[in-house]
């Protein structure tokens, strides 16, 4: 059997990020690549993700300002 290659990795990856729930309110959570950072609009908060791994702990989740507001 072939490695995956990067394409099939990448695809994997978004597949499994998009399975993601906000662990508050159970909402869809918005992949922000640039931050590498999971987004819940609806808790005002940011969850970091660490060498491709999301933290979906509060504690650790970084509080939306106004402006990331959309």
């Amino acid at each position: 059997m072939n490695a995956p290659d990067s394409e099939e990795r990448h695809s994997a990856h978004r597949t499994m990020l998009e399975a993601l729930v906000c662990p508050l309110t159970h909402t869809s959570l918005r992949y922000d690549r640039e931050r590498q950072e999971l987004v819940s609009r609806k808790a005002r908060l940011a969850f970091p993700i660490r060498d491709g791994i999301p933290i979906m702990l509060t504690d650790e989740a970084r509080p939306l300002d106004d402006s990331e507001q959309d």
